[in-house]
């Protein structure tokens, strides 16, 4: 399989505190990586790195073989790596077009000046959205209306109006309920057939045995577990998380 996101002695320190210690890690075209860890494991600072929000303190990140120096998270998404984080960044009183396209606009000109293509952006947003297979009111609707996984399937959308290859995933089933879960799950599902990368970071062992393909611990800012998830369990999973069985 093709790599994408190559990670090669990933370091990050903050003044004494060493957040990650030379974390190496290859991920491949469609694949669905768990990224699992407990808290203060070193998940969200590997997420910021990926995201361009950070710039590692030592090592190298590759996207599709070139040297990533991503300068912000606007120059990561400018190149195929979207980060939805657990809050979405949603706009709650706009319409679902409109979070579809925030920071993309689409526009037209007449007379020379240029004004919101509304009608063009939600006929894409609808695209986009039925490319998620999920029941989903009019474009117009605001999002406040919208369940959580309908505001999962929004950022979601938003991620591939922006061609995203590369989708990390932060809890995005927390404080969902049974059913909501399901769905952010299939739709988790959707992104791996389509070949879409995805990076899954949670908690929750039995949504990451359920759809990862392979599963990455880290403790203590290293890399303690790199396994395929076929035929892992929540428990096992556990057990590598709180180091009582080591890869």
């Amino acid at each position: 399989m093709t790599p994408v996101l190559e990670l090669d002695g990933v370091a990050m320190a903050y003044g004494a505190v060493e957040a990650l210690r030379g974390v190496s890690l290859t991920v491949a075209q469609g694949e669905v990586v768990g990224l699992c860890g407990d808290n203060g494991a070193g998940k969200s600072t590997l997420i910021k790195l990926i995201a361009g929000a950070e710039q590692p303190t030592g090592g190298s990140i590759r996207l599709f073989g070139a040297i990533a120096d991503f300068a912000s998270p606007r120059d990561a998404l400018s190149k195929g790596v979207a980060t939805i984080y657990q809050d979405l960044a949603l706009a709650p009183r706009l319409p679902i077009y409109q979070n579809v396209f925030m920071g993309a606009e689409l526009t037209r000109r007449l007379a020379g000046v240029p004004f919101l293509d509304k009608a063009a952006m939600r006929r894409a947003a609808k695209e986009y959205l039925a490319r998620l297979s999920i029941d989903m009111p009019s474009v117009d609707a605001p999002v406040s209306r919208l369940s959580g996984g309908q505001r999962q399937a929004v950022a979601i959308a938003r991620a591939l109006r922006w061609s995203a290859r590369v989708i990390v995933m932060d809890e995005p089933t927390a404080a969902l309920g049974v059913k909501e879960t399901r769905r952010v799950l299939d739709l988790i599902g959707q992104l791996h057939r389509a070949g879409v990368t995805v990076i899954l970071v949670s908690h929750n062992m039995e949504d990451v045995v359920a759809v990862a393909t392979r599963v990455v611990v880290l403790r203590s800012g290293r890399k303690v577990a790199d396994l395929s998830a076929q035929g892992l369990t929540a428990a096992a999973l556990g057990r590598l998380i709180v180091g009582a069985d080591l890869v």
